[in-house]
C-alpha cells in the first residue's frame, strides 16, 4: 500500500523545524550551530549501502550511511548573539563540526561527488574553504567526538590529523554465488545476537577495501600533506599532549563472522611524530569469546594521560573478563611513560570493574569510576596514578539513585589541546540533572576534592530546566545555558554566576504555538506494595473533566530495572521541560481527544540475577495501578485504555496484552517477542536461555499469542539493526496472532532501522497509530484518522 499521511494539523507537527545542534568552541567565545531537517526524505535512506562488520556503509563515498539531511552551518558569537551563516555550496551535507583547541577554527566534512571532503571555517569571519585535494573516509573513525574521529585537530591547532582516502579508484569484489558455510567447534560465544556481520570471504574483502585509510597530517589552509603511516584499517590516530608521539588504533586480519568490527583482531601502537613505530602497546586477537556482560582480555581504554607530556595508561581484566568469576580484584590499571622502552608498571588493582577515568589538571591525577555489578553501585576515586596509595573515595552511591547523583565532571579543552576536568586547584566543576520529587532542576556545582565541600553556582529556576553547556569567559564568570520551560521552547542564554542575571542569545520560536493549551500534570501514586509510581499526564487543550467527562487513555511506557523500591520510586518524568510534540512521541494523541500518560513508570525490582522471574507480575501490577489512580481521579474511562511502547516498551506492551485484560488495544514498535531468539540475555537479564528456559518462556509474549484478545498494532523497521529486535520478531508474532484468530495489523517500514527517520515513514506511523486508537478506543468504531 502507499504511504499514509495524517491530517494537516498533525503533518505540520512532523515538519516543524527542530532546534539546531549546538557545538561550543573551547573558551566559549563561539558556537557552531548545525541546522537540519526533522525528517529526511525516504530517498536518503533508500541509497544503496553494504552491511559489513556491524556497520552500514555507503560505498559511493565511501562513508557510514547518512541518516540526516543538513540545511546549513552557522557560527554564533556568545558575546552578543551574532549568528552568521557559513557560505557553503547549495545542498551541502555537513558532518559534525570539530573545533580547534584555540577556538578559532572549526573543521567539518562535506559529502561530495568525489567523496567526503573537509572544510574549515574561521570563527571570526564565518568564512569557510575546502581543504585542497583532501578526501576522507569515516567508516571506522566515525564522528570526531571522544577518542575516535576521522578528523582531529593537532594539540597546537595548526594542523589536522585525518584518516584520508587512499589514492586510486575503489575496487570492490564481486560477491560470488555460492553456499554460505560456517563451522564452530569448542568455542563458547555467549554474545548478543549482532546484526550486519561479515558472512563471506567477499564480505571481508569489501570491508577492508571500504575501511582502509591513510593517516596523515594536513595543513588546513594549503592542503600540504604528510602521510604518517601505511594504508590500513585505522579507527583513530591521536597525538600526545606534548605533540612528540602518536597513538594509533588499527584493525588487522583475521576478521570475524561472529562479532562486529570493534572486536576484530586489533593493535594499539605508539609512533613518533613522523609515524615511525616506537612500540606496540596491545596486540589483541578476535574477541569472540567475551563472557556475557563481560569485557575482552588484554589492554583496553588505552589513552594518553592528558595532563602529562607523553604517558599512556590503560586497564586490563584480572578475572578473565568474566563478571561471574570469583576474583579479589577484577581490573588492573597500568601505566607506560615516555620513551616507552621499559615494561608497563602496575598502578593499582581495582576491586570491581573499572569503567574509565577523567583526567584532572594535575599530571597523573584522575577521577576513576568503578562499577560493582552485583550491587549496582558506582564508586568514584580521586587517584594519583604516580602514588595510588593516596587515593580516596569521592562519590559512592547506587547507580539507580538519581536523587543522590552529584553530577558529572565538566570537561573542557584547554588552549594547549588537553581535554581535562574543568577546575582550579582541587576544586572541580560538576553539572547534573538535579533529579528531585519536584522534577529535574539541572545545576552547576563547584566541588572541592580535598574537603568534599560543594558550592552551587547555578540551578534551574522554579518551573524551568536550565542545563549548563559550558563557560563563555576565561574568568568563568558566565555560563552558556540551554533554557526551556513548559511555556517556552528551548533557547540559549548566557547567565552570570552569582547574580542570576541572564541575556538571551537565541529566540528560536515555539514550533507549534497553537498547542500551548495542552494541560500537563505530574501524577504520583502507589503500586499497591509501597513502591511509588509516577508519570506525566497530558490532557487535550481546554479539557475540563467536570464538564467534558472521562477520556480514553493511552499509557506509554518503557520498563527499567532497579535494585530496590526506594530508587525505583524516584520521579523521572520531565515536569518542567517544554512539551515538544513529535511524530514518534505519544503526546500528539491529545490532539485527537485522548488522555496520555507518558513516561509511566513500570519498575522491575529485585536481585539483578533473578528480577525477571517476576517481570510479568510487576509490570501488570504497575499498569493496573496507573489505570486505577486515573480512574479514581475521575479523568479516564477504564474501559477505553490502550498501552504502547517502543523497543523494550513494545516487549512490555505485548506482555501486558498477553497476561492482563486491562487494555482494549496496544501499539508495539520495534520490539522482541520471542526470547528464544535472544538466547544469551536481553536488556539486563544475566542468564542464558539454557540456564533459565522457564523464564525466557514466561516473558515471551509469542508463547501466549493464543491468549491475546486485544487488538495489537505491530510496527517495525524492515532493516532494524538493533541487537535482538530483528524484524522477524514482529513478523512471527503477527503470524502467531493471525493463526490463533487474534486481531492485529503489521506495518513494515522499508529502509528503516530501529528508530524511524524518513518523513514518509513517520507520517505513515502517525497516521496508523491515530487510526488504530480511534478505531478501538472510540465509543463508536471508526476506521479513519
Amino acid at each position: 500500500m502507499p504511504y499514509l499521511t495524517p491530517d494537516p494539523d498533525l503533518a505540520a507537527i512532523v515538519d516543524a523545524p527542530p532546534t539546531p545542534l549546538v557545538y561550543p568552541a573551547p573558551g566559549g567565545r563561539h558556537l557552531a550551530l548545525l541546522h537540519y531537517e526533522s525528517h529526511p526524505p525516504i530517498e536518503l535512506l533508500a541509497r544503496h549501502y553494504l552491511a559489513l562488520a556491524g556497520l552500514r556503509i555507503d560505498p559511493a563515498y565511501p562513508a557510514r550511511r547518512r541518516l540526516r539531511r543538513t540545511l546549513g552551518l552557522s557560527v554564533m558569537r556568545t558575546a552578543d548573539g551574532d549568528d552568521r551563516p557559513v557560505p557553503l555550496p547549495p545542498g551541502a551535507q555537513v558532518g559534525q563540526p570539530t573545533w580547534s583547541p584555540d577556538g578559532r577554527r572549526c573543521a567539518f566534512t562535506v559529502d561530495g561527488q568525489d567523496g567526503v571532503g573537509v572544510w574549515v571555517v574561521d570563527a571570526g569571519s564565518a568564512q569557510a574553504h575546502p581543504v585542497p585535494a583532501l578526501t576522507v573516509r569515516d567508516v571506522l573513525g566515525g564522528d570526531p567526538s571522544g577518542d575516535g574521529g576521522t578528523i582531529r585537530w593537532s594539540r597546537d591547532s595548526r594542523t589536522l590529523l585525518v584518516l584520508a582516502a587512499p589514492p586510486g579508484p575503489l575496487t570492490l569484489p564481486v560477491p560470488p554465488i555460492e553456499p554460505r558455510v560456517e563451522e564452530v567447534a569448542g568455542k563458547r560465544s555467549l554474545l548478543a545476537t549482532f546484526q550486519d556481520l561479515l558472512a563471506t570471504a567477499a564480505d571481508e574483502d569489501a570491508f577492508e577495501a571500504l575501511a582502509t585509510t591513510v593517516p596523515c597530517r594536513v595543513d588546513p589552509v594549503t592542503g600540504e600533506r604528510t602521510d604518517l603511516g601505511p594504508a590500513g584499517l585505522y579507527s583513530s590516530v591521536i597525538d600526545s599532549p606534548d605533540g612528540r608521539y602518536l597513538l594509533a588504533h588499527r584493525l588487522l586480519r583475521p576478521f570475524s563472522f561472529r562479532v562486529p568490527w570493534f572486536w576484530f583482531s586489533r593493535r594499539t601502537e605508539v609512533w613518533d611524530a613522523d609515524g615511525a613505530l616506537v612500540r606496540v602497546v596491545a596486540d589483541l586477537p578476535v574477541s569472540d569469546e567475551v563472557p556475557r556482560q563481560g569485557v575482552p582480555m588484554g589492554p583496553r581504554q588505552v589513552a594518553w594521560e592528558e595532563a602529562s607530556q607523553a604517558t599512556l595508561s590503560w586497564t586490563q581484566a584480572l578475572d578473565g573478563g568474566d563478571p561471574v568469576r570469583k576474583a579479589d580484584h577484577r581490573d588492573r590499571v597500568m601505566r607506560l611513560p615516555t620513551p616507552f622502552t621499559g615494561e608497563p608498571t602496575v598502578v593499582l588493582d581495582v576491586r570491581h570493574r573499572c569503567l574509565g577515568w577523567y583526567d584532572l589538571a594535575a599530571p597523573g591525577q584522575v577521577l576513576l569510576v568503578e562499577h560493582d555489578r552485583d550491587r549496582r553501585w558506582l564508586t568514584t576515586w580521586w587517584c594519583d596514578l604516580a602514588d595510588p596509595q593516596t587515593r580516596r573515595v569521592v562519590f559512592d552511591l547506587s547507580m539507580d539513585d538519581a536523587y543522590a547523583d552529584p553530577g558529572t565532571a565538566m570537561l573542557e579543552v584547554t588552549p594547549a589541546g588537553k581535554r581535562l576536568v574543568a577546575g582550579e586547584g582541587t576544586a572541580i566543576y560538576l553539572r547534573g540533572d538535579g533529579a528531585s520529587p519536584d522534577g529535574d532542576r539541572p545545576f552547576l556545582d563547584q566541588f572541592d576534592l580535598a574537603t568534599g565541600s560543594s558550592t552551587r553556582l547555578h540551578e534551574s529556576q522554579d518551573g524551568a530546566v536550565e542545563y549548563v553547556l559550558g563557560f563563555t569567559s576565561p574568568d568563568r564568570g558566565e555560563v552558556l545555558v540551554r533554557r526551556e520551560s513548559p511555556a517556552e521552547p528551548p533557547n540559549l542564554v548566557v547567565a552570570e554566576l552569582g547574580t542570576g542575571t541572564a541575556r538571551a542569545l537565541t529566540a528560536w520560536p515555539d514550533p507549534h504555538p497553537q498547542l500551548t493549551g495542552i494541560a500537563k500534570h505530574l501524577v504520583v501514586h502507589d503500586r499497591g506494595d509501597g513502591v511509588q509510581l509516577s508519570g506525566m499526564l497530558y490532557l487535550p487543550p481546554g479539557h475540563d473533566p467536570a464538564t467534558h467527562g472521562r477520556l480514553p487513555l493511552l499509557v506509554w511506557a518503557y520498563p527499567y530495572d532497579f535494585g530496590g523500591g526506594d530508587t525505583a520510586g524516584q520521579i523521572r518524568a520531565a515536569r518542567n521541560q517544554f512539551t515538544r510534540l513529535a511524530a514518534l512521541g505519544p503526546v500528539v494523541f491529545v490532539l485527537r481527544g485522548f488522555a496520555v500518560l507518558a513516561d509511566a513508570t513500570m519498575p522491575v525490582i529485585g536481585d539483578p540475577e533473578t528480577m525477571n522471574d517476576t517481570y510479568v507480575e510487576q509490570i501488570s501490577q504497575a499498569a493496573a495501578a496507573h489505570i486505577r489512580a486515573l480512574d479514581e481521579a475521575g479523568l479516564i474511562d477504564p474501559a477505553r485504555v490502550a498501552v504502547a511502547g517502543h523497543s523494550y516498551g513494545a516487549f512490555m506492551t505485548a506482555n501486558l496484552l498477553a497476561h492482563t485484560d486491562l487494555f482494549r488495544a496496544g501499539i508495539a514498535r520495534s520490539g522482541a517477542y520471542n526470547r528464544s531468539l535472544t538466547p544469551f540475555g536481553f536488556q539486563t537479564e544475566r542468564r542464558s536461555y539454557w540456564e533459565a528456559p522457564e523464564i525466557y518462556d514466561r516473558v515471551s509474549p509469542f508463547r501466549y499469542a493464543d491468549r491475546m484478545t486485544a487488538p495489537l498494532l505491530l510496527i517495525h523497521g524492515a532493516l532494524d539493526a538493533n541487537s535482538g529486535t530483528f524484524p522477524v520478531q514482529s513478523e512471527r508474532l503477527f503470524q502467531a496472532l493471525r493463526g490463533n484468530g487474534g486481531t492485529a495489523r503489521l506495518v513494515m517500514l522499508p529502509h528503516e532501522s530501529h528508530g524511524y527517520l524518513a518523513r514518509e515513514s513517520v507520517m505513515h506511523v502517525l497516521a496508523e497509530e491515530v487510526s488504530w486508537l480511534i478505531r478501538w478506543l472510540s465509543p463508536e468504531p471508526a476506521d479513519q484518522c
